[in-house]
């Protein structure tokens, strides 16, 4: 997989780089018809006709497709049939035919192409693309698609070039450490998907242009300070201005410095190590107290 970089022949293409799609199997191939569901699109708003979300609206017609987060066919032997792209997400998906007849998508991992076997379930081979608990996998595997609660299905590490090391074992835990860099428990019955998403490059793109949002369903986001003070606390004033107050949004809610994790959440006691640094985490805690 790499990134296209075109001539600049506008000054859009000038900033902008694609993906040469170098995994998928066939350009031209339409996903599968029972494994998709059509996709509505709220423009941001809610029942109501109530803009909740700013800035959405717009963008390409999708079919979503169906995947497989469970991997809870145990075995039964499948073979990759084809790597597709997926409009609803940054990484490809695998089309894999069991040995019963049945089709399902997973999340491809780098490096599996068609003709490969997948398999899940105790005692498969730990090869690209098998799914497994914790508990059956051999130590220091690279992992995705990562379950907080047996049977839930993956909730962990599922973007483009994802991927977590699988570090320790002991008892009824299993110690994962995430692309962020966090470290966190979960339970040996949990199940992952071994190797690494592909798609690595995806970060590396470049949209180039305002128009390649627009397609994702993105619309222009406005800064509050260059709106009118009927339209947002940040606005007006008499030439360019910071604002006078803390970044909020048009209803006033402060947008920066707020907690976003629920304070007594079961989850936050099996993180052995945060994302960010210890020191600021210390200092937090004590002001609480």
């Amino acid at each position: 997989m790499g990134v296209k970089i075109y001539n600049k022949t506008t000054p859009g293409r000038r900033n902008a780089s694609v993906n040469d799609f170098a995994e998928i199997t066939d350009k031209k191939r339409r996903p599968m018809k029972s494994l998709t569901r059509p996709l509505v699109k709220t423009g941001g708003r809610n029942n109501q006709g109530v803009t909740t979300s700013r800035f959405r609206g717009g963008g390409h017609k999708r079919l979503y497709r169906i995947i497989d987060f469970k991997r809870n066919k145990d075995g039964v032997n499948g073979t990759v049939v084809a790597i597709e792209y997926d409009p609803n997400r940054n990484c490809f998906i695998a089309l894999i035919k069991y040995d019963d007849g049945e089709h399902r998508y997973i999340l491809a991992p780098n490096g599996l192409k068609a003709g490969d076997a997948v398999a899940s379930g105790p005692g498969v081979e730990p090869v690209v693309g098998s799914a497994m608990r914790l508990k059956d996998m051999p130590v220091g595997m690279d992992v995705h698609n990562i379950e907080m609660n047996p049977g839930q299905g993956g909730k962990l590490v599922r973007s483009a070039g994802g991927v977590a090391r699988f570090v320790a074992r002991e008892g009824d835990w299993a110690t994962l450490v995430m692309p962020s860099g966090e470290m966190r428990q979960v339970r040996v019955e949990c199940k992952a998907t071994i190797g690494q998403l592909g798609n690595v490059e995806h970060k590396n793109i470049k949209l180039g242009k305002a128009g390649r949002k627009r397609h994702m369903g993105r619309r222009p986001h406005n800064r509050g300070t260059s709106m009118n003070p009927v339209a947002h606390p940040l606005g007006g004033g008499e030439g360019r201005s910071g604002g006078g107050r803390h970044p909020c949004s048009p209803t006033g809610k402060l947008a920066k410095g707020g907690r976003t994790r629920k304070p007594r959440s079961r989850s936050n006691r099996r993180i052995l190590r945060r994302r960010k640094s210890v020191r600021f985490g210390q200092v937090s805690l004590k002001r609480r107290k």
